[in-house]
């Protein structure tokens, strides 16, 4: 009947219990364990069939300790949330590779009892107690360190103390002195910012919890430039995390900001839109929107960079070609048209020297010493028309051309009036 509500069918107890005997226990188990959210793959002999979350205790390279049960690794081990062994390295490869904390060495050894977790708990009260005593020998040894927090593991192998330091510590008296206190082994281990919020750190601005104490496991450096791409604010206060360093979210979208970013053109080129050439003024990532100047109108427009495309080489506004016409240096063919007159101003020159050894020798001391700097260029100095010259190589040639014309600016000098004071002295 239309309209009516089919219940669903009620699985009875016979058919609860096949489907449970038809699962098989897990024979690998990815855990999650410690302070700092460490992974491992171990194998499990249990019968038991385990789900997600699963409370277990396992012996690791650490010592005894509770993990918790994140999947399996078996097709048909009853999570819904099982994967295969490919799919979990492929996404360790994704998420660092060998940065990844993530080992395979240890065994679950049982599932962990009202006993254990209990055990847990009471161990985890005394935590307190144990950073009062810290900090007062790290007081009366003047110790350069933070302690962060204590982590107690189960079998009571070892304690390990999480500390931050900004310069290498001896810290051998202080472990000496923790170790008889309380008969244990004690491990020291040094972190850094990042680590230490990932260990300390709740919420973060945004609501949620901090990112490197839920799922993040290689802290990668981020570095302002996907800031500044983004469009963030650059004010520390504002873009900073708990740790006092950039927020690691700015990494996640900094590939999609750089693929879209190529897509823009840069600012000050030339474009071609519908409505005519122009050049670019500004750009926006996310909307894919660049705003024009163009050359017919001094109004902008803003256009998506699908419907522009770079401008021909050719089309240059009118303001670009007179700048680029006062300011651009000579073309070739004006440096040629150059050399050109300069070759055929030569051979004059060396004829009005020629001229000038004609004059008669009844002249004033200022034109004999002229005379003899244009006796000197012309003793030294050859028509570039004349065969010896063109039988030498050219960058010899255009040598002694550029020497003629330096000699010949020094008899012009010397030939104007005051300017020859040196010679006459010397004529003299």
């Amino acid at each position: 009947m239309s309209g009516s509500i089919t219940p669903l069918p009620v699985m009875l107890e016979e058919e609860d219990r096949r489907a449970l005997e038809a699962i098989e226990p897990p024979k690998s188990i990815v855990v999650r364990f410690g302070f700092q959210k460490l992974v491992a793959e171990l194998p499990y002999t249990g019968d038991m069939v385990l789900g997600c979350g699963s409370k277990l205790v396992i012996r690791t390279k650490r010592g005894v300790e509770l993990g918790e049960m994140l999947t399996t690794t078996c097709a048909n081990a009853g999570c819904g949330k099982s994967i295969s062994r490919k799919q979990m390295l492929d996404y360790i490869e994704n998420s660092g590779g060998k940065d990844y904390p993530f080992s395979t060495h240890g065994k679950v050894l049982r599932v962990a009892s009202v006993e254990d977790l209990q055990e847990q708990k009471r161990m985890d009260l005394d935590r307190p107690k144990i950073m009062d005593f810290t900090m007062k020998l790290i007081d009366h040894l003047k110790l350069p360190m933070k302690v962060v927090d204590i982590e107690l593991l189960l079998g009571g192998e070892r304690v390990i103390f999480h500390y931050i330091s900004e310069q290498w510590v001896d810290f051998r008296d202080l472990v000496r002195q923790l170790a008889s206190e309380y008969q244990t082994r004690i491990e020291m281990h040094q972190v850094n910012d990042r680590e230490e919020a990932r260990l300390v750190a709740d919420y973060e601005r945004c609501g949620q919890h901090c990112c490197c104490k839920q799922f993040l496991k290689v802290l990668k450096p981020v570095s302002m430039r996907s800031a500044k791409v983004q469009k963030a604010t650059l004010d520390p206060a504002k873009i900073s995390g708990r740790c006092g360093r950039l927020m690691c979210c700015l990494r996640y979208e900094d590939q999609t900001y750089e693929t879209l970013r190529k897509k823009l053109p840069h600012r000050q080129s030339r474009v071609m839109t519908e409505d005519g050439p122009g050049t670019v003024i500004d750009s926006q990532i996310l909307t894919q929107l660049v705003l024009v100047r163009l050359d017919d109108a001094s109004s902008t427009a803003a256009y998506p960079v699908e419907n522009i495309s770079p401008a021909p080489k050719g089309a240059r506004s009118s303001k670009a070609s007179t700048s680029q016409g006062r300011g651009s240096k000579p073309q070739s063919g004006d440096r040629q048209a150059r050399d050109q007159r300069t070759n055929n101003s030569s051979p004059s020159a060396s004829s009005q020297i020629k001229r000038s050894d004609q004059a008669p020798q009844q002249e004033s001391p200022e034109a004999s010493g002229s005379l003899g700097s244009s006796e000197t260029v012309d003793k030294n100095t050859k028509s570039p028309d004349s065969p010896q010259a063109s039988d030498q190589p050219q960058s010899t040639r255009k040598r002694r051309r550029r020497r003629g014309r330096k000699r010949r600016r020094r008899g012009d000098q010397s030939n104007r009036p005051g300017g020859g004071g040196s010679d006459q002295g010397g004529g003299g």
